[in-house]
């Protein structure tokens, strides 16, 4: 479970309670299919303890908030500086970012903008989804 918030230029854009941080990628040639299955399974994800202390509970009543995170697909196979050219560009990227929060009922950052994020990662657990 985690508390988030997201920052521009100091000034807080959104937050949520106990949830979900989404740090979305989107990759170049990503479909709207793709964003549908990805949303509809992070819904689904039973991640969050039940009464006896095991990951068995689904999102329910919390809340998510959705980071747009094209970094998320820096190649660093060559070199040691990272390459981004498996990212989706902001006009691909966008529009897919926001079906996705859209279906989640997330809360947002700003596409594109540099942002403070804060997070409160409890347990931790961190997942990567592909779909």
């Amino acid at each position: 479970m985690s508390r988030a918030s997201v920052a521009v230029g100091g000034e807080t854009v959104s937050e949520i309670g106990p949830g979900m941080l989404v740090l979305l990628g989107v990759k170049k040639g990503d479909t709207p299919a793709e964003a549908e299955k990805i949303a509809t399974k992070l819904l689904k994800l039973r991640i969050f303890e039940d009464e006896e202390g095991r990951m068995n509970e689904p999102l329910g009543e919390r809340e998510i908030l959705c980071i747009s995170q094209f970094t998320l697909y820096g190649g660093t196979r060559k070199g040691n500086r990272p390459s981004w050219i498996e990212a989706a560009g902001g006009e691909e990227a966008e529009p897919l970012y926001d079906l996705v929060c859209e279906r989640l009922g997330a809360k947002k950052g700003i596409f594109g903008a540099e942002m403070k994020v804060d997070l409160v990662n409890e347990g931790p657990v961190t997942l990567l989804l592909e779909a």
